[in-house]
């Protein structure tokens, strides 16, 4: 009778030891595991290098300007210094000739003299080339036509343009990849020495949001810095009045409609009357919507800088300003998808004498900035 609970108590003792070994076993087991690599590693997120990295804003200057939207990509001064390296930079076309710069030339207001700007191999555009300032106060889409929603969107696709630098992006990341200079640059912009479209992309953009155009005579007449002569004030009051065909002393050129606001430019696009309805060849606009009401609709540009971005219009048929003031006196040729402001001033024309085209062309020149034309930060980095 006394042999069971011995029994007993050295069964539970037995019990006991068993369960404290099989928990020493799994602590020694769980130890050693995490000695052991893993059987799928995590490749970890880049390292930002605090040494090399910077990340100090960029001091943009944009004086009376409205405090200018970003999306999401701010400007450093490394990035903007990026950035302005890439828009100089022949490495970006087939065969290394031509850079962003070949067709947005500072001296002419980041545009191209020549109608059409000349692509690899000597191929040719379709269209002029827009002018390259004032981009972070734009307030639609980029190209002519709208059809890059983003400044960082545009600026990839002349790059794989058949027409104009012809190179694929990854040929492009694997140039700039065998450059110290670059792999160096990158670093400081973006933190690791990784290279991708995007980022390219991203400096671009950042280079071409910090040129400001703002420093013209108008700017200045604005500031009370400057006087504007007798015919640049005549000039003035026609650009911002009205076309009244009612009362022909006191109706205007009416430009204000269409390129208002501190940079002179709209966020509409419009058929400005270039041609006739069945003579629209370039349908601008509604190849991006589908929307028959765009035929003929292109991007409003800004005036900035008119005097030295010439030829004029999507299509550079106009060589001088004198011609652009004729177009709009009395050139317009109708069509279902004229803009409608354009529409009520060909009951008359405009009714624009000499002396008032003179007077009007005049004001438009004091719109030119002498130094944004020159200024270093915007120059070729390279020389």
């Amino acid at each position: 009778m006394n042999l069971f609970p011995m029994n007993f108590l050295k069964m539970n003792n037995l019990k006991s030891f068993l369960i404290l070994f099989l928990i020493a076993c799994i602590f020694s087991i769980g130890s050693c595991k995490r000695d052991e690599p893993n059987d799928f590693p995590v490749i970890p997120e880049p390292v930002i290098d605090t040494v090399n990295y910077d990340s100090t804003p960029y001091a943009l200057e944009y004086g009376l300007f409205p405090t200018p939207e970003f999306n999401g990509n701010p400007l450093t001064v490394q990035g903007v210094r990026l950035g302005r390296m890439l828009f100089y930079e022949t490495l970006l076309s087939r065969d290394n000739s031509i850079s962003c710069s070949s067709c947005h030339q500072q001296e002419h207001g980041f545009s191209d003299p020549n109608q059409f700007s000349s692509g690899v191999d000597g191929s040719l555009g379709g269209r002029q080339a827009m002018s390259v300032f004032n981009t972070a106060w734009h307030r639609n889409e980029f190209f002519w036509d709208g059809r890059a929603h983003l400044l960082r969107d545009q600026a990839l696709m002349p790059i794989q343009d058949k027409l104009e630098m012809k190179e694929t992006l990854g040929n492009v990341v694997s140039k700039l990849q065998a450059e110290q200079d670059y792999i160096d640059q990158f670093e400081r912009a973006f933190g690791d020495t990784m290279i991708t479209s995007e980022r390219i992309s991203l400096a671009l953009e950042q280079f071409m949001n910090s040129i400001v155009s703002n420093r013209s005579k108008y700017d200045d007449f604005l500031a009370g810095k400057a006087t504007l002569s007798d015919s640049e004030e005549r000039g003035r009051v026609l650009f911002f009045a009205e076309y009244n065909p009612s009362f022909p002393d006191v109706s205007g050129a009416d430009c204000q409609h269409c390129h208002g606001g501190s940079n002179f430019d709209n966020p509409r696009y419009a058929n400005n009357g270039l041609d006739e309805g069945p003579d629209i060849k370039d349908i601008g606009r509604e190849k991006v919507t589908g929307d028959p009401k765009d035929r003929g609709a292109f991007k409003i540009p800004s005036l900035r800088n008119i005097e030295v971005t010439a030829p004029y219009m999507h299509d550079g048929r106009f060589t001088t300003l004198e011609q652009v003031v004729d177009h709009y006196d009395h050139g317009i040729q109708k069509s279902p998808s004229l803009d409608p402001a354009l529409v009520f001033t060909t009951q008359t024309g405009l009714m624009l004498s000499d002396q008032d085209k003179i007077d009007l062309i005049a004001f438009l020149k004091t719109l030119t900035d002498q130094e944004v034309l020159k200024d270093a930060r915007y120059s070729d980095p390279f020389k």
